[in-house]
């Protein structure tokens, strides 16, 4: 069987070649859109649905979602996983403290390995309705010394040794990419301006950006350059995570 036929609009023999210009895109990503734009297009090259960029906490974590740095994963699937405590009996992540080669784990190991607690069926089936039966771990480590891995989640069995080693290639990148652009936005975090942490307030009210541009006097296109720019200065993915990072900080009320 050809896995490449799985990855659809890909010659074999172009593979590489890709591969290539994909990592030669990371250095240019500036924020965690770009992050997750990328792994999208990223997961689609390589025939996965899901992936999970993960840091491994330095205590013992209580929830799968403390470590989940950018992930496409359905929020509702992760909710559930949490509120089973599946984490304390993930031998995966046990395994992640222990080796820093690449290793695959099935939704079968999983199930098996965490003894079928009540709603643990009902879960695995979601996650298999959502493409999922089969995890490539890729364990990875930045130049702060931030250990972690990018979890590829999918339908592919046995991937070939090649594409590992590209898959390892560019989670390497991609989490010290994070840790890059988690450190520059650190330094940027403390200014934030008045018109900034105005449309974050409005948000917060649950304004839309045509409603804050009428109470503001502004463009609606002028509110969402503010809001974008406090997102990408608060490193939140979005405008909601923006929002409550906002309020822990104390920009708004």
């Amino acid at each position: 069987m050809n896995l490449f036929n799985e990855i659809p609009n890909v010659d074999p023999a172009d593979h590489s070649a890709m591969c290539a210009d994909l990592v030669a895109e990371i250095p240019g990503l500036q924020t965690q859109f770009d992050i997750v734009r990328y792994m999208r297009r990223v997961s689609a090259f390589f025939g996965f649905q899901l992936f999970m960029v993960y840091a491994l906490p330095i205590n013992e974590a209580e929830k799968l979602s403390d470590g989940s740095v950018v992930s496409n994963w359905p929020t509702e699937l992760l909710t559930r996983y949490d509120e089973l405590g599946l984490i304390s009996s993930s031998a995966s992540i046990r395994r992640l403290k222990e080796t820093t080669v690449p290793f695959r784990h099935t939704i079968s190991d999983w199930e098996a390995e965490a003894g079928h607690p009540e709603g643990m069926h009902e879960l695995a089936k979601a996650i298999r309705a959502a493409g999922v039966s089969e995890y490539y771990f890729i364990p990875v480590h930045n130049a702060a010394g931030g250990r972690g891995a990018v979890i590829w989640s999918g339908p592919r069995a046995d991937i070939p040794m090649a594409e590992i080693a590209e898959l390892q290639m560019i989670s390497i990148h991609v989490f010290n990419r994070l840790a890059d652009i988690e450190s520059l936005g650190k330094k940027n975090r403390n200014n934030l301006t008045e018109r900034e942490i105005e449309c974050l307030s409005w948000t917060a009210a649950g304004k839309t950006s045509s409603d804050i541009s009428g109470i503001i006097g502004l463009s609606e296109h002028t509110v969402n350059h503010y809001l974008n720019q406090a997102t990408r200065k608060l490193d939140a993915v979005n405008r909601t995570q923006a929002v409550v990072i906002a309020m822990k900080k104390g920009y708004i009320a």
